[in-house]
């Protein structure tokens, strides 16, 4: 039994996962972030004042993970990190002026580098392949 590279969708997946990790972190370059640091920010900005434990929910990382980010993220003075009004043992975090103001260019960014996953397909088949992209992860986490 052979796997073939070309027609197997992990293989195929890994490696749209690994070059748009790659293109992603060229985009994002000129303002000094990861991509990790950017889907921190992406869910900031959507809602600030969450706790390390439910960013690392909705990223779907390990909460040391989460940590080392927010630690180079705070010292890079994108977040700070305050007491939880509600739960002495949870720290919210919060954006600083200088994460809110990469909103805009980071995200096109971001976008330059969605645009390069679907380059040459016509409207049709990217609507296709987003659908078919948003079943296999619902698959997956099932799984």
């Amino acid at each position: 039994m052979t796997l073939e590279k070309t027609r197997s969708p992990g293989m195929l997946a890994s490696e749209i996962a690994r070059l748009y990790a790659a293109a992603l972190q060229r985009a994002l370059q000129p303002w000094g972030l990861s991509p990790g640091q950017f889907q921190a920010l992406a869910e900031l900005w959507i809602e600030d004042g969450l706790t390390q434990r439910q960013l690392a929910a909705r990223l779907g990382v390990e909460q040391p993970t989460m940590a080392n980010t927010l630690g180079r993220m705070e010292r890079d003075n994108l977040v700070a990190r305050k007491p939880h009004p509600e739960d002495g043992r949870s720290q919210q975090i919060w954006l600083t002026e200088g994460a809110r103001s990469l909103q805009l260019p980071a995200t096109a960014a971001a976008l330059a580098a969605d645009e390069l996953v679907a380059a040459g397909l016509p409207l049709a088949e990217r609507e296709l392949f987003l659908s078919m992209l948003g079943r296999v992860v619902s698959n997956l986490r099932l799984a």
